[in-house]
């Protein structure tokens, strides 16, 4: 039988111990939830994603927080992404 082994954080995901490592992610506009214009990047096929400064960091992020400036109007995907799950985890490693 092989069994693999899982890793445990070190500590519980929450927004206290969050990285804001998913918003080093591409996020992709599919729906409309009112994010501002100055944050929405159209690439040259009319594609639109969430706008990324030079360092990779989403636009909307505040760096002295770590926190989402347009929480209320974040992009499905971010909305979707859990805290603690899966992907979440995978991103921290």
């Amino acid at each position: 039988m092989n069994i693999e082994t899982v890793q445990l954080p070190e500590q519980e995901v929450t927004c206290a111990t969050c990285r804001a490592n998913c918003c080093r992610l591409e996020v992709m506009l599919i729906t409309d939830t009112g994010v501002p214009e100055r944050f929405v990047h159209v690439d040259q096929w009319g594609g639109m994603t969430m706008a990324r400064l030079d360092d990779g960091w989403c636009a909307a992020l505040d760096r002295q927080t770590m926190l989402c400036t347009i929480y209320d109007k974040r992009p499905l995907i971010c909305r979707e992404f859990e805290m603690g799950g899966y992907e979440c985890l995978a991103e921290r490693d």
